[in-house]
């Protein structure tokens, strides 16, 4: 990671941040994701559209977004994705955040305010969907489909090397909804992968998990209802 320099005037955001999250904290929403199994160091139980109402106020800045990371609380996590600059990010801070991940929210509200605007993201989505950790697998799965969705000038043939690492994680149940949501916004993107997503959906159909086969099942017929013009 790089060693930035503080300065006061982030410094002086930070707290100001610091102290608007805490006034909009919600004892409720946090123990009702602490009883759903969203566990963090910290959670004020912000929602996550006053987060991003917090962020909209500001001016995306790269230092803030690593202070507030640091913090380590769920909301200025959250923040820090919201305010980091895509250009400045580099890869080790990429693995370094993706590593840490403690739960599914973090992964998504990264991959998809974050990772998806980067340079690395297509590299980092297949890299990561191969690691050893479960989150870590989960995000390059959830940075596939956001780059499906959201990279709309990109050829197909960005798209082609998922598929591959798809037939693998596949055989992981615990990744079934998130790939649900991949495969089919790769398949939505045109007729050539819309194919190559049915090849797909038919080889988890063969596969020994009945959790896998169901799930080749729903996709072969998602992805069969999708016309092309």
């Amino acid at each position: 990671m790089d060693f930035l320099l503080d300065n006061p005037e982030t410094e002086k955001e930070y707290q100001r941040l610091l102290r608007q999250v805490k006034v909009r904290k919600n004892g409720e929403v946090s123990a009702l994701m602490k009883r759903q199994g969203i566990e963090y160091k910290l959670n004020w139980g912000v929602s996550v559209v006053e987060l991003r109402e917090l962020a909209q106020e500001l001016n995306p800045d790269h230092l803030l977004a690593l202070k507030l990371w640091n913090k380590q609380w769920r909301e200025t996590m959250i923040l820090a994705t919201l305010l980091d600059e895509p250009e400045k990010v580099t890869e080790e801070q990429m693995d370094f955040w993706t590593k840490s991940f403690e739960n599914r929210e973090v992964a998504e509200q990264a991959s998809a305010n974050l990772w998806v605007k980067t340079r690395y993201a297509f590299v980092k989505a297949i890299e990561w969907s191969r690691g050893k950790k479960h989150l870590v697998r989960f995000t390059g799965v959830h940075l596939m489909g956001r780059l499906a969705i959201t990279q709309k000038e990109a050829i197909d043939e960005m798209f082609e090397p998922f598929f591959e690492e798809l037939a693998v994680v596949g055989k992981d149940s615990r990744l079934n909804a998130v790939i649900y949501r991949a495969v089919l916004a790769l398949g939505a993107r045109s007729k050539l992968l819309n194919n190559q997503a049915l090849e797909l959906a038919k080889t988890f159909q063969l596969y020994e998990q009945e959790d896998t086969v169901k799930l080749g099942e729903m996709l072969f017929d998602e992805l069969t209802a999708i016309t092309f013009h």
